[in-house]
């Protein structure tokens, strides 16, 4: 028999094995999400789930075993262990919304407070103790000292909540905390308690609400007070996130408890790294959702995958979305040559090498032959490229901005100095290594290595680093996801920026701050970016007006937040709102707005409507007599934003109206007036230019017309309408750009178990 034939009967042999051992019928978590709680009574709503697994699955024994969570205290659900064909059938039932597979969404990982203008000592609303701040995250470490419950007394009375108290104790600051985990997996050092090993969710927790604490700094740098924006807030903890990242089962069960337990904020520093076709697929905007039903605010990180445009995570317009801006500190550390040229870089660099210079090496000089590398390969300094003798005690420079002390720190390296080539420039953010480490320029590493070859025994040494003030500030961050909404391009999002870069809070003293396993260092603080960071900024902003006005809606809160917001440069912004949305978040002001744009769960439910979603959708979901009296797609312009986003096809004019009604929070004989900036290639006009209030809480509407030309391939263009009486600017971005909805990042999902919808049943239709 040849060598062929034998491969031949041998491939056929193994192609039989694995069809026969394949896992098409392999039960994978999936999320049955049924809108409302049901309103009769008697039937127990876990009792309806295991009804429908049970039927389905042919047992009570394989019902009972398939169940993971019933989603039953605040909204109607469950998450099972289910074949595809199962999910199928179950998406055809009569009451079912949408069903997914279960998938993970992601972390969007002192001076901030007072670089916002809350700077210690600002008056606080006597009820802000009142104010429970719910915290969607990886834990909390109980015992920080930003935690400390001194002073303190119990609960309020409205909390619901309890304290899963496996090696976790609460106090009557940390008032809640419950942990899930739909996996039933542990890695590494993760403890099955709402004990954060990560350290991200102590940072957020202390960011939104941790006490006062003076003397604060990382390792001697940015030295000052630590503090949450709501020190006398109390916290709950859900922890919903772990090393392999945040299931979507566990999300919505969070959402679930937090809702019934009574709190009053939920911070939500995570999203989905997935394409979501609509709302209801996805577990943070359903479980925001029901929130917002309960006069819960609901904030969310916008995502780190800026500066790519529809790149925004959390697009519902139920929450508010932030993105990361930069505050007046940046952190940097010096490279130091030999022939005395200082090049400054951007690291958070704690290690004193006391001006000692050590050889500097190229990583292209350094090659691991004997892997068959080159210095093509070298000069990025991965582990198997570099040849480890050469850099022994040297200090190292590798074209690339990857993390790669990892690979070369146990082999007595001094150093690392790397180099920014994305931007061509130094970078709007710094990062923690586990030695001395700088990055650079393109630029600047150009004169490196001009030094290099012009030198025959090369010198440097990495100083210490340094915190500079930042005069440009506050500037979106690089890394910080853009608009538009890919879902609803008819709404502006983010919705807002916040501090998110280089912030100095609390830490897990179980997770290195460097991020890397041989990081030996361990504390109670730790700087961090990210849009996680910026969350909690606008979280505890939140909580800071909910305390001044606790009788408010969400929406009425979040649109204090916008109108209220800094302006930002847009010089410093290539896309303008989509990278920054209203602005810079500015908690003094925003308690006391003058106007604001508030909205109902009925003027959701009319939006989604106007989405595509049926009667028999929304019924579900808000479990009344809620109605749709068309479902022809509209664009959705008449929902009581605070902003206005209009977007063209190419080649279509610039038209659109938007209706609006503000109700005055400010002095009840008030005159605001009109005024609006908007680039010449725009026409608006707002009727009445002029309203005229005579009471508190008194609503008057508005409309703005938009007009212009045919565009086509145009970017987008703002400006903004003002409304001023003198003592308060309303401020609402305007933007109009040409958009195919959609475009360009509505690509298919890469888990192929996505389960087709019933869209007569169900009452989705698709755009």
């Amino acid at each position: 028999m040849t060598n062929r034939s034998m491969f031949s009967i041998l491939y056929a042999v193994l192609l039989a094995s694995l069809v026969l051992n394949c896992n098409c019928d392999e039960r994978k978590l999936h999320i049955v999400y049924m809108g409302n709680l049901p309103q009769r009574e008697g039937l127990s709503v876990a009792s309806t789930h295991h009804t429908m697994l049970q039927s389905v699955l042919g047992s009570a024994f394989s019902a009972k075993e398939s169940l993971v969570y019933s989603y039953e205290r605040s909204f109607n659900g469950f998450a099972a262990k289910l074949t595809n064909k199962e999910a199928t059938k179950i998406a055809k039932m009569e009451g079912v919304v949408s069903v997914k597979p279960n998938r993970k969404s992601t972390l969007h990982t002192t001076r901030s407070w007072d670089f916002s203008g809350l700077s210690v000592g600002k008056a606080v609303a006597s009820q802000e103790g009142d104010i429970i701040i719910g915290l969607l995250d990886t834990g909390v470490w109980p015992e920080h000292p930003s935690f400390n419950d001194t002073g303190y007394g119990p609960p309020p009375a409205k909390w619901k909540g309890t304290c899963q108290t496996t090696n976790f104790t609460c106090n009557n600051k940390i008032i809640g905390a419950r942990y899930y985990n739909s996996e039933g997996y542990y890695d590494g050092n993760e403890i099955p308690s709402p004990r954060d090993t990560e350290g991200h969710g102590t940072h957020t927790s202390s960011t939104a609400a941790g006490i006062e604490l003076p003397g604060t700094s990382f390792y001697g740098l940015a030295e000052g007070v630590a503090r949450g924006g709501a020190p006398t807030a109390r916290i709950a903890v859900y922890k919903v996130c772990w090393s392999s990242g945040c299931d979507d089962a566990d999300i919505l069960k969070a959402f679930d408890d937090a809702i019934a337990d009574g709190v009053d904020i939920l911070s939500v520093s995570l999203g989905a790294n997935y394409y979501i076709s609509h709302y209801f697929e996805d577990s943070i905007a359903v479980g925001s959702f029901h929130a917002m039903r309960n006069g819960i605010f609901t904030s969310n990180s916008a995502g780190n995958e800026g500066p790519d445009p529809a790149s925004i995570s959390n697009n519902a317009p139920w929450t508010l979305t932030v993105a990361a801006s930069t505050i007046d500190r940046k952190f940097v550390a010096n490279l130091v040559l030999g022939n005395g040229q200082i090049l400054t870089g951007i690291a958070i660099n704690t290690f004193n090498l006391n001006g000692t210079s050590y050889p500097l090496i190229w990583g292209g000089d350094a090659v691991n032959y004997t892997f068959g590398s080159s210095p093509d390969y070298a000069r990025y300094c991965g582990e198997e490229d570099i040849n480890h003798d050469m850099v022994a005690g040297k200090i190292v420079l590798c074209e690339s901005i990857s993390r790669h002390s990892h690979d070369i720190l146990s082999n007595g390296t001094v150093g690392i100095v790397l180099v920014q080539y994305i931007t061509a420039v130094n970078p709007d953010y710094a990062f923690n290594y586990p030695l001395p480490t700088t990055l650079i320029s393109p630029d600047d590493a150009k004169k490196a290595m001009d030094y290099i070859r012009s030198t025959k025994y090369p010198v440097a040494t990495i100083m210490v680093g340094e915190t500079w003030k930042d005069e440009v500030a506050p500037r979106v961050v690089s890394f910080s996801s853009r608009g538009p909404s890919s879902i609803s391009p008819n709404i502006l999002k983010p919705d807002i920026s916040a501090p998110g870069v280089d912030i100095l809070a609390g830490w897990s003293p179980l997770s290195p701050p460097s991020f890397y396993d041989e990081d030996t260092r361990s504390g109670f603080f730790n700087v961090v970016s990210g849009t996680s960071m910026a969350c909690p900024h606008a979280s505890a902003t939140a909580a800071y007006v909910k305390a001044a006005h606790p009788d408010w809606s969400p929406a009425a809160i979040k649109s204090a937040i916008m109108t209220s917001a800094y302006v930002m440069d847009p010089t410093r912004h290539r896309d303008l709102e989509f990278a920054y949305g209203s602005g810079h978040i500015n908690p003094t002001s925003a308690v006391d707005p003058g106007l604001v744009f508030d909205a109902s769960e009925t003027d959701y439910v009319d939006f989604l409507c106007n989405q595509g979603y049926n009667t028999t959708t929304v019924r579900l979901v808000t479990g009344d007599n809620s109605s749709c009296a068309s479902t022809t797609l509209g664009r959705g312009w008449d929902l009581n934003y605070p902003s206005f986003s209009l977007y063209v096809e190419d080649g279509q004019e610039i038209t659109g109206t938007f209706a609006r009604t503000v109700t005055n929070v400010g002095p009840p004989n008030s005159t605001y007036t009109a005024t609006w900036q908007m680039p010449s290639l725009v026409s608006v006009t707002v009727e009445p230019s002029v309203l005229v209030f005579s009471d508190v809480g008194e609503r008057k509407p508005f409309t703005v017309k938009v007009v212009g030309p045919a565009i086509k391939q145009q970017p987008i263009v703002s400006g903004a309408i003002i409304w001023s009486d003198g003592s308060h600017d309303v401020r609402t971005p305007l933007v109009v750009y040409n958009y195919y909805p959609g475009a360009p990042y509505t690509t298919d999902s890469e888990d192929s178990n996505s389960v087709p919808r019933n869209n007569r049943r169900n009452g989705f239709i698709g755009h």
